[in-house]
């Protein structure tokens, strides 16, 4: 059976909840954070998932173990999030002040990553994952998951800009009718409930 993934964001942070981009500095999870990634225990808990990876950063390998799947996880450094360059640490509104009308999606970052260079990083994500059988829980960044979502279903990395991904939400890849020749995002910001 081809694989359907499970894209799973960290759960919140101080500079997550206070808008600042984080790609290197590893924060650690909020109080709410440590609880939104338990939250997610009886969401995934029943999927049967064979496979577990996850980005580098703490905040994300935390996720994992608190959501129950840290003792399966391997680590994947291609999961990590957008490297912000000289962007890192600030907020939106300040990159805008300095330089307007830009778009992360669009232009990426001085000093950080180029859309090109996460497309690439995602597009070895999907490779590996298309490879594999069953159900597989990925965790990761908002960004980072966005552009892995639509390098998924074959679109330019700047659709990702179209997609939002909460702290400790989570989307399905998929295929449609499971052939691999027609992959789909299949459900997409899910902060609870269960999906099976």
């Amino acid at each position: 059976m081809p694989a359907r993934i499970f894209v799973v964001r960290h759960g919140e942070t101080d500079w997550s909840k206070s808008g600042q981009h984080t790609s290197r500095t590893d924060r650690p999870l909020t109080a709410v954070g440590e609880a939104e990634a338990r939250a997610l225990t009886p969401i995934l808990a029943p999927l049967g998932i064979t496979q577990v990876w996850t980005s580098p950063r703490e905040r994300a390998r935390r996720t994992c173990e608190l959501a129950g799947l840290g003792a399966h996880a391997g680590v994947d450094p291609d999961l990590a999030e957008w490297d912000y360059g000289d962007f890192e640490g600030l907020r939106t509104p300040e990159i805008l002040a300095s330089h307007p009308g830009w778009r992360l999606f669009q232009d990426g970052c001085p000093g950080g990553e180029s859309p090109q260079q996460v497309s690439a990083r995602a597009d070895r994500v999907v490779a590996r994952l298309r490879a594999l059988d069953g159900p597989v829980a990925v965790f990761t960044h908002g960004h980072m998951g966005r552009v892995l979502a639509v390098r998924w279903a074959g679109l330019a990395a700047a659709a990702g800009e179209h997609l939002l991904l909460g702290t400790a939400c989570l989307g399905v890849l998929g295929f449609e009718h499971g052939h691999l020749s027609m992959p789909v995002i299949e459900r997409w910001n899910v902060g609870s409930g269960p999906l099976a």
